[in-house]
């Protein structure tokens, strides 16, 4: 366990590890290993706000138009979004915990069936054929069953996302090596989607790790059991320190005090699930204030704003922005943890930087 590393040395290191020199779109996905996808488009979806600070010249839309083209696939990790294919071979294929009953199974049967004979379909398609209406979903609606029988199948690694059309998923069957299922293949796939995890979300707090891994049921559930094992194994090859009385951990051929985590005078606005801000309890811990995602909050109980844009400033989060696009003119709102904004014209040329190249970014190619 380390003894020379500091909190700061943890906020820079958390920062620079992350926000790496703009790269091209495959090499950035291939660095962070995995990037959350969320529907909301506010003013652009959050795998669009996510790598355009780490894709040279990226566009909103440049992931989904390029998609098709690149060794990448939708998936679930810890949660849903885009990683190259051999981490989504780690978890393929996949055993859900919930069981389909006989008669789900069979409709099942009947799509694949028909994935298998048309190619890439469209949900409507297998709508149109089947027919088989709609169902109650777990927010109390409805939805439409055929989406949800297609969901489950790739959930399950026999269909792949081949595409998207206007954001809806074109599925196609999947075909993935198959997997090492003897105890010791088991316990090297857990150990490897552990360190993905981690080099993703480093520095963690103990109690991040220990979630972060409890996560990964969502993309391994048939793995909890290795992952477990795995975890306490990596508790011990980890590097780590501990500060004021929490116990932080890296990988181990990483250092948080190293001089190269530096931080340069570039103010970002970052999407609410990137890397830097997505662990809410490291958040709390290197910046010293909450930082919420209110997109499904009462719009009377937002304290920040239907999609607010943590502020990073050289290296503190000192605020937020909420971000929209009104007839083709961007519109900006922002909060300051502080009551106002920094008053040197450093921050002021800063963020009206980032401003243009938001506005850049959202225009269409």
């Amino acid at each position: 366990m380390r003894a020379d590393t500091s909190l700061a040395d943890l906020r820079r290191y958390a920062i620079a590890r992350t926000l790496f020199t703009p790269t091209t779109l495959p090499a950035a996905i291939r660095r962070l290993g995995f990037v959350q996808a969320d529907p909301i488009r506010a003013p652009a979806r959050a795998q669009d706000l996510t790598l355009r600070h780490r894709v040279k010249d990226y566009r909103a839309g440049d992931l989904e138009q390029r998609y098709p083209r690149l060794s990448i696939d939708e998936d679930c990790l810890v949660n849903y979004g885009f990683m190259p294919r051999e981490h989504v071979t780690l978890m393929h294929p996949r055993q859900a915990k919930k069981i389909w009953d006989a008669d789900t199974q069979r409709k099942a049967d009947n799509v694949l069936a028909f994935v298998r004979e048309h190619g890439a379909t469209h949900p409507r398609d297998v709508e149109q054929h089947f027919k088989h209406g709609r169902v109650m979903n777990g927010w109390g609606g409805s939805s439409n069953a055929s989406s949800r029988l297609l969901d489950g199948l790739h959930y399950r690694g026999l269909l792949r996302v081949k595409q998207r059309d206007k954001g809806i998923r074109i599925y196609e069957m999947a075909s993935y090596p198959p997997a090492d299922d003897t105890p010791a293949g088991c316990a090297r796939r857990a150990a490897a989607l552990i360190e993905l995890v981690v080099r993703k979300y480093a520095p963690l707090p103990a109690a991040s790790l220990t979630y972060l891994v409890r996560l990964l049921s969502y993309g391994a559930p048939h793995l909890a059991e290795q992952t477990q094992i795995a975890l306490k194994l990596a508790r011990d090859n980890l590097a780590s320190c501990r500060i004021d009385g929490i116990t932080w951990y890296w990988p181990a051929d990483e250092n948080p005090s190293s001089r190269r985590h530096t931080v340069d005078n570039q103010l970002r606005l970052l999407a609410p699930f990137d890397p830097i801000v997505w662990d809410r309890r490291r958040f709390s811990l290197l910046w010293n204030w909450a930082y919420k995602f209110e997109a499904y909050t009462p719009p009377a109980q937002r304290q920040l704003g239907y999609y607010a844009l943590p502020m990073l400033w050289r290296d503190h989060v000192i605020g937020w922005a909420n971000v929209s696009v009104n007839a083709g003119k961007v519109e900006t709102t922002f909060g300051y943890v502080a009551g106002e904004a920094p008053t040197d014209a450093a921050f002021r040329n800063a963020l009206d930087e980032e401003i243009a190249r938001l506005r850049l970014f959202l225009i269409p190619r």
